[in-house]
């Protein structure tokens, strides 16, 4: 199936903060006795590990605290900047979730004291555990552009974290005059999603194909390399020869600095003048990551690969973006993966057991068309205290020598169910 709309089923909104929060300080006495377990982020990783703790540990108290009613899901979410998909069909409640017995706590997450085993929410109120589970995503380091901030974002939007920025890029898109300059400005490692932004420039340049043929997009990219650069380019020239450009570090892509005003993009090399500018600045762990002392001096989380706790905090456990680990990628897959993994060492921590070793798995897609994509699927193993990649697991989902056309057809495919099935175990 390509990446066009479909229905959308079970988009209710949660009820209100005070109720949530009543539901989870207000247990009986004898509930209280139960180890709880307070996991902080609703994402696939968040989302993932609280079903997993309520499927293997019934047992186990799982307070969830994430402070939108709703989550908008990166996967194929380019294609909402297309007209592709709707924005709806990237949302989920957190419905499911509740009916699962587990508590939700529709606020922010402000501190964590690891000493004291405790989480402040917003309100002031500070919720006790035995175990705690971070799954904080990612936060944008503006700074690390001169000329970026969170407010410029609102004219040159990076569209890598929210729903509003993906309909924000989308609207920006649609007004573009026709001969209009679409300009994308790529990251160094480590970054969420790493074939995100190809996946993107793709899609915009079967847009402006199609419907703006004057126009073009064009990465600067700060990086000579990117995970399937081959397909991608070949894809490229195949299909966009005059409608996308992609340029290097090496030649000239890092960028240093923008001019808001004249929505102009310089680099070490020369300057670009957009038309429309998606800015994706350098990234790190999510706020309350650093705020609970989970992260070392790169900004992300070092973390025991077996259980996922933190190598800086006993008793804390992160999973997801957050994490730094060696060669696995930051996906959604790979944070669904790490969730259980997490869940199974929590679970064993708390009665005393051991834990056991799981491999971990990854699927990430990019769609270089509607109907066609390159896929990046692998499995690591655990062992000499660290995740290696199984070299059986490394492979794309197409046997060698398959038909180009017809291989990029199936991981289209695939991605679509790979999107639903993972959506289904997230947030049900």
């Amino acid at each position: 199936m390509p990446l066009m709309s479909h229905p959308l089923s079970r988009r209710a909104v949660l009820g209100s903060v005070a109720g949530a929060a009543a539901l989870a300080l207000a247990r009986p006495a004898i509930a209280q006795t139960q180890p709880h377990v307070v996991i902080i982020g609703g994402g696939y990783g968040g989302a993932s590990c609280a079903r997993e703790l309520r499927r293997i540990a019934p047992d186990i108290r799982v307070t969830l605290v994430e402070p939108n009613a709703n989550y908008v899901a990166f996967p194929l979410g380019n294609a909402v900047i297309t007209g592709l998909r709707k924005l709806s069909e990237q949302t989920f409640s957190y419905n499911s979730l509740a009916s699962d017995n587990i508590t939700l706590v529709r606020q922010k997450a402000t501190a964590v004291d690891a000493h004291a085993r405790s989480v402040t929410l917003g309100d002031g109120t500070k919720l006790d555990y035995q175990r705690l589970v971070l799954s904080p995503g990612i936060a944008l380091r503006y700074d690390t552009i001169i000329g970026y901030s969170e407010q410029v974002a609102q004219d040159m939007p990076h569209a890598w974290v929210s729903g509003d920025q993906l309909a924000l890029l989308a609207k920006q898109l649609d007004a573009m005059d026709d001969g209009g300059q679409v300009v994308i400005s790529a990251p160094d490692n480590p970054m969420r999603c790493p074939l995100g932004v190809y996946e993107r420039a793709s899609l915009i340049a079967h847009y402006l194909k199609t419907k703006k043929p004057k126009s073009k997009v064009t990465i600067l990219d700060a990086k000579d390399s990117f995970p399937q650069q081959a397909q991608f380019q070949a894809a490229w020239k195949r299909l966009y020869p005059q409608h996308l450009e992609w340029i290097g570090l090496s030649a000239g892509g890092n960028l240093v600095s923008i001019d808001a005003k004249a929505k102009k993009l310089v680099t070490d090399f020369g300057d670009y003048t957009a038309s429309v500018a998606n800015v994706i600045p350098p990234q790190k762990a999510g706020a309350i990551a650093e705020a609970a002392g989970v992260t070392d001096r790169t900004r992300w989380c070092p973390v025991k690969p077996q259980t996922f706790e933190s190598t800086l905090q006993p008793g804390v456990y992160v999973i997801g973006d957050a994490t730094v680990l060696s060669g696995v990628p930051k996906a959604a897959a790979s944070a669904q993966s790490e969730a259980k993994i997490c869940a199974a060492a929590v679970a064993a921590a708390l009665k005393g057991n051991a834990s056991q070793s799981a491999p971990l798995e990854s699927s990430c897609y990019g769609f270089v068309a509607p109907d066609a994509a390159v896929s990046v699927i692998a499995s690591y193993r655990f062992e000499n205290g660290d995740f290696h990649e199984i070299p059986a697991g490394a492979r794309s989902a197409n046997p060698a020598g398959t038909d180009v056309t017809t291989a990029q057809s199936r991981d289209a495919r695939a991605a679509e169910a790979w999107f639903r099935q993972s959506a289904k175990d997230a947030f049900g």
